[in-house]
């Protein structure tokens, strides 16, 4: 191979965009391939997380600034957990809020925030190609075959790396990983747009409802500043199948009957049919790269576990992705990019993950999630160890241990 191979990142998402912006600006050439045109819907909770944010960041050090306000932009300060006892507990993502502060999250319809990202990868260095399908991808002598669908028209691109950034679907995870869905490691999703729902929380706060007839999913609304809320529900794929449940049937079961909601529904309008898709869930650790290939966001299955976000471990990938790529443009050596690639997303996702799936497995115990939620309203300390959590990951790690639940029942 030659020092300065051929790249092509297959999807114009989060990753996809992320990992073409910051090759771009590291000076490399490369191809950006995506089967729609932007702007383009993509169904989602449309929560943007404080990772996410910080990829911004590094990006552009004003990005957070510059959308605070913007349309298509909501600031939200903090989540709201309902227990499966139904009782609420509201945890700020800061313990003390400044007038001036900048926002730690948003929600935004993907329609805008992909939009925005793909925007930002457009750039000299990075040939971009949309309504472009990727039908086909096989491995050669020489590098990795891309057969390419536009229209009626097809063409084989030839490259040294592939970089599949395309979801769930992916068609490089498929057949270079060798990515099979497993039920207990995926979870399936609905959503729908809603104007008028009423009682959410002034700062905005996300909603998660871990209803007790949904676990170990959970019933979400997330507001948005033009009155608009994404509404849904999610819940991992064997307990579908083994519950024979029908998403679409529970989401209006949930508007317009459970007490907790059908009053706050009551004159709310639908804006849309329910939408539902697959989130490959980061419960078990994927070949996410190898010869020829690497994986980001979902179609790595990096989706978090317990509360269904994936675009800030997206973001993520995308960046760690670019500049390692970036060091083996730099000193011409590639063969170990897919190792170090894999070593660097787990080293800095995987406890993270980890505690996570801890945290999903929980709520086969319901009563242990009522006895934090009961704890945390009344112990202020508590409350405040939780919203540190949020942003450490090391002190994130005391949930996966029995002392703390321990500490939590007896004191």
């Amino acid at each position: 191979m030659n020092s300065h191979p051929r790249i092509a990142i297959i999807g114009a998402g989060p990753s996809g965009s992320t990992c073409s912006f910051f090759l771009s600006r590291f000076q490399i050439p490369h191809v950006l391939i995506d089967a729609a045109e932007f702007p383009r819907d993509k169904v989602c909770g449309d929560a943007i997380s404080g990772k996410a944010l910080h990829i911004l960041r590094k990006m552009d050090p004003q990005a957070v600034s510059n959308l605070q306000g913007k349309a298509g932009f909501t600031d939200t300060w903090g989540i709201s957990f309902t227990a499966p006892n139904e009782k609420r507990l509201d945890i700020p993502f800061k313990k003390e809020k400044k007038e001036d502060d900048l926002p730690v999250g948003f929600v935004s319809k993907r329609l805008d925030f992909d939009h925005y990202l793909f925007q930002k990868a457009q750039s000299p260095l990075a040939q971009i190609r949309t309504n472009t399908s990727l039908v086909g991808i096989q491995k050669s002598s020489t590098g990795v075959l891309l057969e390419l669908k536009k229209d009626e028209l097809r063409e084989t691109l030839e490259v040294d790396w592939v970089i599949g950034a395309e979801g769930e679907r992916s068609l490089v995870a498929k057949f270079l990983a060798g990515y099979r869905k497993e039920p207990r490691h995926f979870s399936a999703g609905i959503r729908q747009y809603w104007k008028g729902v009423t009682q959410c929380h002034s700062e905005n706060f996300i909603e998660l409802h871990f209803l007790k007839d949904l676990l170990p999913g959970y019933f979400w609304i997330f507001p948005m500043s033009d009155g608009t809320c994404n509404v849904g529900l999610g819940m991992r794929s064997d307990r579908v199948s083994q519950g024979k449940v029908n998403l679409k049937k529970e989401l209006d079961r949930i508007i317009e009957e459970h007490p907790q909601f059908k009053e706050r529904f009551q004159h709310a309008e639908a804006l849309e049919m329910p939408k539902g898709w697959g989130l490959p869930m980061g419960s078990k650790q994927q070949t996410i790269a190898g010869d020829g290939f690497l994986l980001l966001g979902d179609a790595a299955a990096l989706i978090d576990p317990f509360t269904g976000e994936g675009i800030g471990n997206g973001m993520k990938s995308g960046w760690m992705a670019a500049e390692l790529i970036q060091e083996c443009w730099n000193n011409g050596s590639w063969e170990s990019l897919p190792q170090k690639y894999q070593q660097r997303v787990f080293r800095s996702l995987g406890d993270e993950l980890r505690v996570s799936d801890f945290l999903q497995r929980s709520l086969d115990f319901p009563w242990l999630f009522n006895a934090v939620v009961r704890k945390a309203n009344k112990s202020p300390l508590l409350k405040e160890t939780l919203i540190c959590m949020f942003e450490d990951v090391n002190l994130r790690q005391q949930l996966r241990k029995p002392k703390f639940y321990w500490d939590l029942l007896v004191k």
